[in-house]
């Protein structure tokens, strides 16, 4: 049986590693590279926020650190959006399995989601359900809750997630609806901002229909209790 003369299995040999090696720069050490730098630099732009640029709904982001946006809105997304945020690693099992239950039996959707997953999303990959995705999305929420830590994540978050057309971030969603700055919100803002998080392309923080009203009194209340009990500690603290 004939085989490749030596030259030929050499050059085969160099592209082989050529292309481990691609794939292990781009593929695992790019992603950490890119998540450390992270740590200390705010991200730019996001997929989503390119999206709907190029759908004509605008961009207003103006980023603030964590102690200049108002405690109460950390206390009423914890309350909304993540009650465990401190205890977990990232991931909260308890939360998937009572969203893929309801799911079941309901044509309303509930996420499961913590708000470690929803920054991992947010900052380094784009809004589908696929299961290649999601698979990143645990990836990456590995990477933030170890490089990044509790607090960081929470001001990432803050500054990036989605919060009506075109608006982006605590300050400027505390500046659209209520024309205050994110370190100056009333605990009725901020539990009205943390209500629309779930469909903020629908409900709106400055006039709110009868259900938002209902959520973010709901979220008021939790939000004492977020404060009571030390369940933000983990950013406050």
């Amino acid at each position: 049986m004939p085989r490749d003369p030596p030259h030929r299995r050499s050059v085969w040999g160099r592209v082989g590693r050529t292309v481990v090696s691609l794939v292990l720069i781009f593929g695992l050490i790019g992603p950490v590279l890119v998540t450390a730098a992270y740590r200390f630099v705010p991200p730019p732009i996001t997929y989503l926020m390119v999206e709907r640029v190029f759908e004509g709904r605008g961009f207003s982001r103006q980023w603030r650190s964590l102690d200049e946006i108002s405690p109460r809105l950390v206390r009423s997304v914890i309350a909304a959006e993540d009650a465990k945020f401190c205890s977990h690693r990232g991931f909260d099992f308890g939360a998937m399995q009572k969203a893929f239950a309801h799911n079941e039996r309901s044509k309303r959707v509930r996420g499961g989601s913590t708000i470690s997953q929803q920054t991992a999303k947010n900052i380094f990959l784009w809004p589908d359900r696929s299961y290649v995705r999601k698979g990143l999305e645990a990836y990456f929420t590995v990477l933030i809750e170890g490089l990044w830590g509790k607090r960081r994540i929470m001001e990432v978050y803050l500054n990036s997630v989605e919060w009506g057309p075109g608006v982006y971030g605590a300050q400027a969603a505390a500046m659209k609806n209520f024309g205050v700055g994110a370190d100056q919100l009333t605990p009725p803002q901020a539990a009205r901002l943390a209500a629309i998080l779930p469909s903020p392309l629908k409900w709106r923080a400055a006039k709110p229909g009868p259900y938002v009203k209902r959520r973010s009194g709901r979220i008021d209340k939790a939000a004492g209790t977020v404060r009571r009990e030390g369940m933000a500690d983990c950013v406050l603290g």
